[in-house]
């Protein structure tokens, strides 16, 4: 409960403010929280969960592509997700510039391919793709002041980017297989971004930033998730979490019908007695060892290592056999 000022000390913060002593308009401004602006024009379409979701994927994702990397290039890199954020795509092209290269990834979901579905778009700096094309080529990455800022990659260097981005597009379905089943299949590279439409410029997407840090270089990986594409996924996603918590019965009856083809032992257990190593070592056939019951006693049949029956022993067409006289419940003990 807020504390309750006295009349003295009232006229004391009066008399301050009149006299001077206290800014008022420093403690107002010191007392002023400052909120994110929400734009109701385009209202978020995934939650902090999902992100974070996201976020937990592609990190993931980095710890697959840096094993691959770092076997491919024959060096060491950091990666790391610093940020996923939902943004509109055209954030995303603003930032582009003629001579970067985009790759485009088609996603099938559930081994399904949506005939008009938006690609995954995934833009290196150029910069760092020319540094690890160099090390892919025996150099060492380093390549100083060396390029400008409107090089645009010549047609050897855009078949080693298409071989080099192939091999990390491939590994982010796996990242997914927790959730749901992706595929994610390289179609092709745009050398000018802008000046294709790839995404309606106020659509919402998802913007993942991974660094990645050579020795000698550093650079960025931003991939684009297009927010229709970003829906259909989950909401399969949600659709197997449904299924899987509504159909308890059927999973029961499936594991029934698997467990009803596979081999136990059961075994008989005639009876026990205890021996001395002397008289085990002395043993020949035909020898007889007494077992403490007589032979129309009755027997434990266990299943694995627990009794589930017992019975007597007898003989049926001429082989041994053994009839269930009783059933054990789940503690050991006999049923009534």
């Amino acid at each position: 409960m807020a504390e309750v000022l006295s009349q003295s000390q009232i006229d004391a913060l009066l008399n301050a403010a009149r006299s001077g002593e206290m800014d008022l308009s420093a403690s107002a401004e010191k007392n002023d929280k400052k909120y994110r602006k929400y734009d109701f024009y385009s209202p978020r379409k995934f939650t902090k969960d999902r992100l974070k979701m996201l976020n937990g994927i592609f990190e993931n994702y980095t710890r697959l592509i840096n094993s691959r990397i770092n076997a491919q290039l024959h060096t060491t890199c950091e990666m790391q997700v610093e940020s996923v954020e939902e943004q509109r795509y055209y954030e995303f092209s603003n930032g582009l510039s003629e001579g970067d290269v985009l790759a485009l990834s088609d996603v099938c979901v559930e081994h399904r391919t949506e005939p008009d579905a938006q690609p995954v778009l995934f833009h290196y700096t150029t910069t760092l793709m020319l540094s690890m094309m160099d090390r892919l080529m025996g150099g060492d990455g380093d390549l100083g002041n060396k390029i400008s800022s409107g090089y645009s990659m010549t047609n050897l260097e855009l078949k080693l980017y298409e071989n080099m981005v192939k091999d990390m597009i491939t590994p982010l379905g796996s990242s997914w297989e927790n959730y749901v089943d992706l595929d994610f299949q390289y179609r092709r590279v745009e050398t000018n971004p802008t000046l294709v439409q790839l995404i309606g410029l106020d659509e919402t997407v998802v913007i993942v930033g991974i660094n990645i840090r050579f020795s000698n270089c550093e650079g960025r990986l931003n991939i684009c998730l297009p927010g229709l594409t970003l829906t259909n996924i989950f909401t399969q996603i949600a659709a197997a979490n449904q299924t899987g918590r509504g159909s308890g019965e059927d999973n029961r009856q499936e594991i029934m019908d698997i467990l009803r083809d596979s081999e136990l032992d059961v075994v008989a257990e005639l009876g026990r007695t205890k021996l001395q190593l002397q008289d085990i070592y002395f043993l020949h056939a035909g020898d007889v060892i007494d077992l403490g019951q007589p032979a129309s006693g009755t027997i434990q049949l266990y299943v694995g290592n627990a009794p589930w029956f017992s019975g007597k022993i007898g003989t049926q067409n001429k082989n041994m056999a053994v009839k269930i006289m009783e059933t054990y419940d789940n503690q050991g003990r006999r049923e009534q």
